[in-house]
This record gives structure tokens, sequence and C-alpha cells, in this order.
């Protein structure tokens, strides 16, 4: 009897638990389905790139997990019912109204990531344009395409996203006027040395910062602000902060307020032990008792600790106890410039950090090497693949006893 394995996302860190498994478990003992509703693998960390007319390089999902053992399965998932071990989905390309199917699993891996958030601004979810998937991505990039020159962009927030999609945009169309609002100081979190090359980047870039400017509403013209200013905008971009799936709310495993799935240090569910969570979806503490923050850099850990638990629990082996914890942060800004601030283990920056023509070199390999680690989950080593010796009591439907 095959152990039924099932991991809902085929982003980063989806994609690397299900190639991840594939490899540390003997095929014919486990079936692995990969369920996603697109057919490619999206580097969401060039989402950026993808919307001021760069063309990024296709990658199938079904050339990436040839020959792995892995089932993918294009479907867009609907439903999780975790006391009955299921999985509602539809077909993601089928037209009209889709049918339903029910997928049954023994463990499940839940990496359905996140999506944008208008965090309750008013006008926000109307007016303003995200970057936190391709669909909205490609959505920018025909907006922007459209633009004349001297017409106003205005990116709302100062994290890692909106620095770089102000910063490309602006590399890109110099003929625009780019601006950024940001809630607090430009990069308040790096080091001096961080803070000042961002600001000689902006400078040269002709971005206007907008310092302590928290959005209050967006219009289609224009963003106003808590304090009652305005700031011209023909198109707004809004990269304040993530929100989960919502799917995992409506089960009953034990979730946050806002729905990321807790985890113990294996990325176990604290509630059901059938089921694993990675990534965005999931709220893991790293060093210090900190939360990690939802990052290509905390779930690529995420998903080789769970992938690893998994099949160490399946097989009688020893659980890994690998450290989740940070090294840097990069940054790109534009396709020339870069800031790579180097952090403690939870994620505090320290004085160093590399910055120009190299740091963008350095960012460039990060995000080759990301896509990298998709199709070789175990980095390129030699793995061993085991048997599975533990199954789990599967869910029996009740037989009536009537005469």
């Amino acid at each position: 009897m095959q152990h039924r394995i099932v991991v809902l996302g085929a982003g980063y860190t989806g994609a690397i638990a299900a190639g991840r498994l594939a490899r540390r478990l003997h095929r014919a003992e486990v079936a692995i389905t990969l369920v996603n509703t697109e057919p490619d693998f999206v580097e969401r960390v060039r989402m950026h790139q993808l919307a001021t007319g760069q063309d990024l390089t296709r990658r199938p999902l079904s050339e990436m997990f040839a020959g792995t053992g892995v089932e993918l399965k294009l479907a867009k998932v609907t439903g999780v019912d975790v006391d009955r071990r299921t999985v509602a989905v539809v077909d993601a390309n089928a037209p009209g109204e889709p049918e339903a199917e029910e997928l049954e699993y023994d463990t499940l891996v839940y990496a359905l990531g996140s999506g944008w958030s208008d965090q309750g601004v008013p006008g926000a979810a109307e007016h303003a344009h995200q970057i936190a998937g391709r669909p909205g991505a490609l959505r920018l990039r025909e907006r922007l395409a459209r633009l004349d020159a001297g017409e106003s962009v205005v990116v709302v927030g100062g994290g890692l996203t909106g620095l770089e999609a102000a910063s490309e945009i602006a590399e890109a169309r110099p003929d625009l006027d780019v601006a950024l609002a940001a809630r607090g100081e430009l990069g308040d979190w790096l080091s001096p040395k961080g803070r000042r090359h961002l600001r000689k980047v902006f400078d040269r870039l002709g971005i206007t910062v907008h310092e302590h400017a928290s959005v209050a509403a967006v219009e289609a013209d224009r963003v106003t602000t808590a304090d009652g200013g305005t700031i011209p905008a023909t198109v707004t971009l809004w990269t304040t902060g993530f929100a989960v799936h919502p799917i995992a709310k409506a089960t009953t495993l034990d979730v946050t307020d806002t729905g990321r799935i807790l985890v113990d240090g294996t990325m176990r569910s604290v509630s059901h032990p059938d089921v694993y969570a990675i990534g965005d979806a999931a709220l893991a503490m790293g060093p210090g008792d900190k939360p990690l923050r939802m990052s290509c850099a905390s779930g690529t850990p995420m998903a080789w600790q769970a992938a690893d638990a998994i099949a160490a629990r399946l097989t009688g082996g020893k659980l890994p106890n690998a450290p989740l914890r940070y090294f840097n942060q990069c940054i790109s800004l534009g396709r020339e410039e870069g800031l790579i601030q180097y952090v403690t283990a939870d994620d505090r920056a320290v004085r160093a950090a590399l910055t120009g023509r190299l740091a963008a070199v350095y960012k460039e390999l990060v995000c080759k090497g990301a896509v990298w680690g998709v199709a070789h989950p175990t980095l390129g080593l030699p793995t061993r693949r085991r048997h599975v010796v533990r199954q789990p009591a599967r869910a029996v439907s009740p037989v009536s006893t009537a005469a």
C-alpha cells in the first residue's frame, strides 16, 4: 500500500518539498501528488522585473519534475478537510463550471503561500496594482506600457518588495515620475551603510521618497496620507504586505488570527500530525523565539525541514534539527545596483553590507540559485532513498450493519 503524500502549491517551498521527498523515499512505496493552478513555476522574487517589461524564462513544472515520480496535478484547491484527510480541487483549465474532485492523503504538505493584502485601506482593492503573482505583474506591465512621459507612479510600502519595484520601474522608465511612500524612514531597518547606499541609488534614479507617509486611501489618480496630504498617482502599486490563503482558517487546524498554520520545529501542525505547513502559510519560530518572516529565505529551509521530517518519520530515521536562521537580506535596485544587508540569525541588521554592481550580481546569483534549488532539492548531494516502514491507519468508511 503506497503512502499518499499530497503537496498543495508549487511555489518555492512546495516544489522543493515535493522534489526532496521524491529523492528521499522509494518510488514504489509513496505516491506524491503536487497540486498547482499554473503549469509553470513562477519566480515570485522576479515579479518586479516582469512588471517592467522584462521577459522571464519559462519553466514548465512538467519538465522540472519529469522522471522524479512526482505527479503534477493542475487544479485549484477549493477546500481541505483535515479530519477526513481530503482535499477538494477543481480542474484549473476546465471551461465553464468545473467539476469538483476529492484527493485523499495520508500526509499533507500545505504550501499555498500568500497573496497581496489591501490592509483594509479604502480604494486600494479598486485602484491599486499588485505584484504578488504573475497575473498582477502582467496587468501592471500592460498599464505601465501605456503611460506617457511625465506621468506618475506611486509605490506604497517601503519593505523589500517596494524598494525593488520602485527602483526597477524608475530604471526601466526614467521618463516617469516615480515616488515611494513609506510608513517610516527609508530603509530604517538597514545598517547605516545600507541606508546611505539606498538613498544614493534612489537619488540617482530620481525616485521621490515620502517618509512617515501612511497611506489612508487610494483613488484613481492619487493616494491620500493619514495626515491629509495627497500624492499624485496615475498608477499606484501596493506592496505593503501579504495575506495567506483563507483555506486553512476554514479548517479545524490550529491557526493564527491571520490564518497562518501553527507548526512545531519540524513544520508539523501542532493540532494535526498528518499535516505539515511551510512557507508563508505557516507560523514557525526562528532564533530568539521570533516568528520567521514571509520570504523565500524562510520558506526554503522550512521546506527542507518538513520533507526530511516526513521522510524520517516514515522510514524510522532520525528527525532533522537544521537551524532556521538568516544570513542576509538581498535587495535588487534595478539591474545595475544592489544591496546585500548582512543580518544576525534572527534577522537584525549588522554593520556589514555589500553594495553596488557586485551586490547586483550577488542578488542575481541568489535568484538563479533559488530556481536551481527547486530542480535540485537535495542541493546536488547524493541521496539514499529509504524504505517506508511506518504506515498510518487510514480512515474507514462506516459500513451499514442493517439487515
